[in-house]
């Protein structure tokens, strides 16, 4: 017999599921709304500060194949999550595939790992919008309190108020219905590609070739201590990653992961979609490929404006049209961070809540969460409490705090979603998959590989707090969801079979 932490839930019983009145959301997303919702979560802070931190310290001019390399890796979780999505359109991204696949307990470890990472990035977002915004009031001759703004370099203990206001905000919106998040979202990712296409576009004409020369910087070790220095790449390999040079990139690579994190967000609102079937592939994928082709086109343009050796690390992109004597584009790029950021504060608030919300229908939280709003027919309750928590946490905790590296969850989702692609090709090929992943079993394999190693880049310390996370995702696990899942209580209430 299977063991209960492994038990499969039957991709037939969750879509059943979604289609019980008190638990059913309300289906209005197409794939234009699904696109840009994955354009206006991916396009945010990475864009804005990243490039200037890899170009200065990792790769040069080269950050464009850094972008390309992340891109890469992106896509071919994109691939799979689009089989997934299409296949199981319910609620729960990456913790509803594993269900289908791996089993209960491997289910329960990737939603609880999304659930924190979501929660953390919502929280860091929401204090970098408060930032751009006091900012933005400073240069208008205000200035906040300080015991109501920021207090990043700050003595003064206080509340971040804009930042809590801006989660509560969000909040009541995604409550209000998806209908209504999406055209929020469209507007805002209006004004956002607009700045990124006026910095590709206008920054074109400043570009001096000197500045690609060289391309690729000749390799260079890094020093000792710095926090690119992998203590796990040193014990496994024997080296670190190295600045510059080929091995730059791949460093870089990981860096700028970064900026790509929040397409698989998309899959969370699968089962609110219209068509699933056919949108979801469309609006992972197609998202995916426009933000690729928006960061290379940026990196170009910015390491072609001014010497990757002289480009700011804060703000590269407008103190790159600073130092062309252009100063009146670095408010504009200001401007449009600060908008651009609250799409991606929602839409990752909006990824959290949906998987916490397939987790409590599931058994696995406590199931008053289930519950969708009569009228908005949307999962108001783990909405409003997960707001509220984000909120204060984003207001009480600075930046310093906050800005724990999420992609590492991220990365392991990524895994994990393309083992359960192989998984459930073998065990489910009668399931009608209206998009299926190319090149299986080779093409996830190559996406598990490819995502592993970004996440060999990454800091000791950020495996440390990754494992303490999912050991007290254990505890919990086996204290609560395991006799409360639903699947433990329908086999708990289902008639004995005959004595033989």
């Amino acid at each position: 017999m299977t063991s209960p932490l492994f038990r499969t839930k039957k991709v037939e019983q969750s879509i059943r599921d979604t289609e019980e009145p008190e638990h059913a959301l309300k289906k209005s997303l197409s794939a234009l709304d699904l696109t840009v919702f994955g354009v206006g979560v991916i396009i945010g802070t990475g864009i804005f500060v990243l490039t200037g931190t890899v170009a200065k310290d990792n790769a040069g001019p080269a950050t464009a194949l850094a972008f390309v390399v992340a891109g890469v890796v992106c896509a071919l979780a994109a691939l799979c999550y689009a089989e997934f999505a299409s296949t199981v359109p319910v609620a729960g991204s990456a913790y509803t595939f594993s269900y289908a696949s791996l089993g209960e307990l491997p289910a329960w470890i990737i939603g609880w790992d999304l659930v924190l990472e979501f929660a953390l990035g919502t929280a860091v977002v929401a204090v970098g919008w408060s930032g751009y915004i006091q900012s933005l009031m400073e240069n208008a001759g205000w200035e906040m309190p300080a015991a109501l703004g920021s207090r990043e370099g700050s003595d003064v203990f206080g509340f971040d108020i804009l930042a809590a206001v801006l989660v509560l905000v969000l909040t009541g919106i995604l409550v209000l219905g998806m209908k209504l998040s999406a055209r929020v979202t469209s507007v805002v990712v209006a004004i956002k590609v607009t700045v990124v296409l006026v910095v590709i576009i206008a920054g074109a004409f400043f570009i001096t070739a000197d500045n690609y020369d060289p391309f690729i910087p000749e390799s260079q070790p890094v020093p000792a201590g710095e926090s690119l220095d992998s203590p796990l790449i040193q014990l496994m390999f024997g080296w670190a990653p190295a600045n510059f040079g080929v091995m730059g990139i791949f460093t870089a690579a990981s860096v700028v992961f970064f900026a790509f994190i929040g397409f698989d967000i998309v899959a969370t609102a699968a089962e609110e979609t219209r068509n699933p079937q056919r949108d979801m592939p469309r609006g992972i994928l197609g998202s995916l490929f426009i933000c690729t082709v928006l960061y290379v086109l940026v990196s170009l343009v910015v390491t072609g404006m001014q010497h990757y050796s002289e480009l700011s690390v804060d703000a590269p992109l407008a103190d790159a049209f600073k130092a062309t004597g252009h100063p009146w584009f670095a408010g504009f790029i200001s401007f449009g961070a600060a908008v651009g950021l609250t799409t991606v504060c929602m839409i990752l608030l909006l990824g959290q809540t949906r998987v916490f919300f397939a987790m409590s229908r599931d058994g696995l939280l406590p199931t008053f969460f289930s519950r969708v709003h009569p009228r908005f027919r949307t999962p108001h309750r783990p909405t409003i409490l997960l707001g509220v928590v984000i909120a204060v946490l984003a207001g009480f905790t600075p930046l310093n705090e906050l800005a724990a590296l999420v992609n590492i969850g991220t990365l392991f989702a990524f895994v994990i979603v393309a083992i359960s692609v192989i998984i459930l090709r073998r065990t489910r090929p009668d399931l009608h998959r209206a998009f299926r992943t190319p090149w299986v079993p080779v093409l996830p394999i190559v996406s598990v590989c490819a995502s592993l190693w970004l996440m060999l880049n990454l800091p000791a310390e950020t495996w440390v707090r990754f494992g303490i996370w999912m050991a007290i995702g254990i505890v919990v696990y086996f204290l609560y969801s395991r006799t409360h899942s639903r699947m433990a209580r329908e086999k708990d209430t289902s008639p004995a079979p005959p004595a033989s």
